[in-house]
This record gives structure tokens, sequence and C-alpha cells, in this order.
């Protein structure tokens, strides 16, 4: 193993804080990974790694040497990509809200994977915000407003939402035809993963956005789970408009309250601040932007 190589190692067992997971990331027997780091404080001649039986944690010189790995690699793969022919490779571990990617990223990838054959691609869902340096993961693809964090983000998309509800629940509690008519109708609940309370409706009257909190019998934190309620007459929802178009066209969905709409909800990539991009997320995340740049010309 060569010193770039054994950076590379090293560079993935500070992120996971773990042998065992950076040997997984890496594709290398444990005691390979173990070897190379040994070898490379004997070089330096410096302890980089604190190791308990539960977690392996960079020492100040470790968390040092770190970053400058970080620098020399980011440099390297620059340097390598800038030649003509060259094409980012690797492996790309990337975390998506799941309605999205199927939605959006899986019925393109193979385009993306014909054009970048070297790369190979490992997609989690989730709609949590990961550690993404911790979790071995290069970047996310979120819906909603974000929180502060230590994150870079690049919207790449503005999604359209509508307000729902099912025949039979229009059938029993009526059609609301302004939201100060909305006492007595109910909500399928959608729990925040990041407050864990329920999200009220959002409508604009009046050029203003207003909140109103209705009850609910039913809650969820799941986007499928939450259409499937709605179809079954348990309550309003508000969905991207992407998501239940399909349910809007067979009439299982009607939408309510149309002149009263619900400001777009913004979708984002984001990547480590403290990380130069690797020419494979580099080109990952333009291509996704691309994606959703298509689709949107589609619908006008």
């Amino acid at each position: 193993m060569d010193r770039f190589d054994a950076m590379r190692v090293f560079t993935r067992v500070v992120e996971r804080r773990s042998f065992t997971l950076a040997a997984q990331d890496t594709g290398l027997p444990r005691s390979t990974v173990t070897d190379a780091v040994k070898k490379v404080e004997a070089r330096l001649g410096v302890r980089l790694l604190q190791r308990t039986t539960r977690q392996v944690a960079p020492t100040l010189d470790g968390e040092a040497y770190y970053q400058r790995c970080l620098r020399i690699l980011s440099e390297i793969e620059d340097a390598e990509s800038a030649f003509a022919g060259a094409k980012p490779k690797g492996q790309l571990r990337v975390d998506v809200h799941g309605t999205l990617a199927r939605h959006f990223v899986l019925p393109s990838l193979p385009g993306f994977l014909e054009a970048y054959p070297d790369i190979d691609i490992y997609i989690s869902e989730g709609d949590r915000l990961v550690d993404l340096v911790r979790e071995g993961i290069d970047c996310v693809l979120r819906v909603g407003d974000l929180q502060d964090s230590d994150m870079i983000a690049r919207r790449v998309a503005m999604l359209e939402e509508i307000t729902l509800a099912s025949p039979a629940y229009i059938a029993r509690h009526g059609m609301p035809i302004h939201p100060d008519a909305l006492e007595g109708h109910r909500i399928v609940g959608f729990r925040s993963s990041a407050t864990g309370g329920l999200l009220p409706l959002e409508l604009t009257v009046d050029g203003a956005v207003r909140n109103y909190p209705l009850p609910a019998v039913v809650s969820v934190n799941a986007a499928e789970s939450y259409v499937a309620a709605a179809k079954l007459g348990l309550g309003i929802i508000q969905v991207p408009r992407y998501h239940v178009e399909q349910a809007l066209q067979s009439g299982e969905l009607i939408a309510v309250l149309a002149d009263f709409p619900l400001t777009r909800t913004p979708v984002s990539m984001l990547y480590p601040r403290n990380r130069q991009l690797s020419p494979r997320v580099r080109v990952f995340i333009d291509w996704v932007a691309k994606v959703f740049n298509r689709q949107a010309e589609a619908e006008t």
C-alpha cells in the first residue's frame, strides 16, 4: 500500500470512528486497515488515533494530519481528473429522501452510470439530517427548509405543494371553501423528524402564509403512509404534487382549498463544508440538478 492509499485508509478511519467500518467502506480486510494506520504512525513517529473498546478518535496530531490528508487527496483527484478523457471513479455514497429517489433520481440513474461507468453508487434512504462525515456519506438529497448545519446546501428544485382529501372524507365532512371554514375538519398528522410535533396545514391567505393546526386521529412519520391514510378518508394532507399526480388523475384524492396555495418546498443537495468536493461527488450533484431542471421544464 503506497502513501496515498494509506492516507485514504486513515481518513476513512477518522471519519467512521471505526477500523471495522473503514474496512467495509474501502473493501479491505480489517487487519490491512489496522496495519496501514500503524505503519503511518510509525513513519511519522506520533500517535494519530486514540483507541478504546467502543470508538476510535483522532489525537490532536491525528486531526492535523487528517486535514492535510484531505487537502492532498483532493488535489490528487483534481489533478487526475484534469486530463482529457479522465472520468471520476470510485464509490459514491448518497442518502436521499425515498419518494424523491423513486420519482426523480432512480428513473434517470442508468444514464448517469452510462456516462460514468467507473462510479459505484450506494443509495440509502432517509429524511433526517445525517452526520455525513461520521456515517461515511458523501452527499444527501433533502426536502424542506434546512436547519443550520455545518454543511453546504445547493438548491436544485422548488416543488409545488398541494392540499388534498379523499372523496369519502369530503362526503362526510364537506368541502371547505375557505381556511376560516376548517372548523370541524381534521388532518392526517405528519410528525416532524426535527421536533416530533405535528405539522399544521400551511395556506396562503391574502398574500400571507398562515398555519392552521387541526386535530388528527391518525399521525404518521412516513410519506407513503401519509398518502395512504388520506386515501382511506382519515383526513386532509399536504404533499408535493408529483407524489400524488396519479391519485389526482384517478380521483382517489381531490384538491382542497386550491385558491389558497402552499409555498413551494425547496429540494437541496448537501455536502460537508470542510471538505473539497471530489470529482465524483461534483458530477453527481451537477447531474441531480439537471434531472430536476429537466423535470421542471417538462411541467411548464
